[in-house]
């Protein structure tokens, strides 16, 4: 590479072609003979190449060689560099402390350079030793150490303190906005960040991301989308994290509208199909109902990740076509991927929908036999769904009675189920007994034996559960549903009228009910729908 080397060559420009370590000591043996290492500028580039390629350690050796490094410049850059290295990043307040003791002045670069170390060691400690020095030497207003001090604290759930120095700043810019917003995403205050957010004086794309992905966080999928919908309005460009996101919302809430928009735009302007977009889009297309087209973004890709197989046969599952979630596991068997924990419960789950009962155990033992994963609960209740699914209620008791976890509601909840569906009377008290202890005010456990009697001809018994449900205030959960209309997600709940068009959506169920009778259909439920 550096043959005919000649001595006005632009080091720089060759730097950057670098691609090896033979590169590497290539320039820095040119750099010795010509005493070009004692320029800090051109050594930090050089250091900079030496991360860039995966040797940073002989970076640094070079870096140790230098017997009085002479200019902050080089003292940032180092720090910089230890920071990002998850085994060096005491080292960077090591160094960050040895600037003082050669007689430098930190400068608003190595406040937030040293920062970044203490946030990834939780050194909330030195990161208020940093702080305090900040104020020493007058940097405390700069808006750089500000942004870096709120992130600091934001990340050891010291949003308070982060908050306090935001309120100090007397000169402010969008990173210190977007630090807040995110200092408050990150610690599951949303409203704290919405509020944040709402008074901004300027917003970029971060600043709508981190939203959208703060209620993505907290559950709140139809906030998100609508924060999503007013970025578009303002005429901002999604970029790739705050797809992801919608994506997320979408696939909660089944709002395949949005999701297809979101798709076509990738698609539009030629945006970068990453896996872990395609992985987004195919649960989006997935939870929304379209289990094609999830399968045909499958099919179209070119590098797929365990998340991607995953996501398909979990999909394939929940879809009840658990033939095409066992062919796509032998598939990614014959690819040699390696499975995790979720796509044996996606596995599991995709037997259960067959009904393959002997598979099932099959694959569960070789988790452990084949694989080396100890089950967790969570395929303890796949296989205890399997089994009720299939009928075999004892062999699902006994396997919950001798698993080495105490069973859950959820585990407790399909053993219920199961009674319900194959009439076992006794087991449905059996399950009841232990979900009145830990849901005692569940009122769809009730419900459930209560059926399982009236199916029996049990009318009594089933009586006497209504009764015990009304004694001990159990009241029917309030069931609810959405839809998505022209790109809008409609929420509604039982007797809710709280919906602007509540009046018309009641004449207009009343008239489908009406119809219903003039043609002879029989609706025998729907009183309790029109209040």
């Amino acid at each position: 590479m550096l043959r005919n080397f000649p001595f006005g060559t632009d080091v720089e420009s060759v730097l950057k072609l670098c691609s090896s370590a033979l590169h590497i000591c290539q320039i820095h043996g040119f750099m010795l003979s010509r005493a070009l290492d004692h320029d800090n500028v051109l050594l930090s580039k050089f250091i900079a190449s030496c991360s860039a390629l995966g040797l940073f350690d002989y970076g640094y050796s070079v870096f140790k060689r230098k017997t009085q490094p002479d200019h902050i410049y080089l003292y940032n850059n180092m720090i910089k560099y230890l920071s990002l290295h998850h085994s060096s990043r005491s080292e960077a307040i090591l160094l960050y402390n040895r600037i003082q003791l050669s007689g430098l002045r930190p400068d608003s670069y190595s406040f937030p350079f040293v920062l970044k170390a203490a946030v990834r060691l939780s050194a909330v400690d030195v990161g208020k030793q940093v702080h305090a020095q900040a104020i020493r030497v007058g940097f405390e207003s700069d808006v750089h150490v500000g942004t870096a001090l709120v992130q600091m604290y934001s990340s050891a759930g010291l949003v308070f303190d982060g908050r306090r120095v935001f309120d100090e700043m007397a000169v402010t810019d969008v990173a210190l906005w977007n630090a807040m917003v995110a200092g408050y995403v990150s610690n599951g205050d949303i409203d704290g960040a919405r509020k944040v957010f709402e008074v901004m004086p300027e917003r970029n794309v971060i600043s709508w991301t981190t939203l959208v992905c703060g209620y993505v966080n907290v559950n709140r999928p139809s906030e998100a989308i609508g924060i999503f919908r007013r970025m578009q309005l303002k005429g901002v460009e999604p970029d790739q994290i705050a797809m992801l996101a919608a994506l997320s919302a979408c696939a909660d809430l089944g709002a395949l509208e949005l999701g297809d928009w979101i798709h076509n735009y990738i698609d539009k302007y030629g945006l970068c199909r990453t896996v872990s977009l395609n992985n987004a889009l195919i649960d989006m297309y997935v939870k929304s109902g379209n289990i094609v087209k999830a399968f045909e973004i499958f099919e179209n890709m070119e590098h797929r990740s365990i998340v991607t197989w995953t996501t398909m046969i979990a999909g394939f599952a929940f879809h009840g076509l658990g033939r095409e979630a066992l062919e796509t596991f032998f598939r990614m068997e014959r690819d040699r991927v390696m499975p995790n924990e979720i796509t044996f419960i996606a596995i599991l789950s995709a037997c259960s929908h067959v009904g393959l009962v002997e598979l099932g155990w099959l694959y569960f033992n070789n988790m452990n036999a084949v694989y080396g994963m100890k089950p967790k609960i969570e395929h303890y209740g796949c296989m205890v769904d399997l089994l009720g699914r299939a009928g075999h209620l004892k062999e699902a008791e006994d396997l919950v009675m001798r698993m080495p976890f105490d069973a859950n509601a959820a585990i407790w909840g399909s053993i219920l189920a199961a009674a319900r569906v194959h009439g076992d009377a006794e087991l449905a008290v059996r399950a009841l007994c232990h979900l009145s202890q830990m849901e005692p005010g569940h009122s769809g456990n009730y419900a459930l034996l209560s059926n399982t009697y009236a199916a029996l001809g049990r009318w009594t018994e089933a009586g006497m559960v209504r009764k015990l449900m009304r004694d001990s205030g159990i009241k029917k959960m309030q069931g609810g549903s959405s839809v998505e209309v022209n790109n809008t997600i409609h929420d509604f709940a039982a007797a809710d009228i709280s919906h602007p068009k509540a009046t018309k959506v009641k004449e207009l169920l009343i008239q489908i009910i009406w119809q219903s009778k003039l043609t002879g259909f029989e609706q025998m439920e729907y009183e309790g729908m029109v209040g």
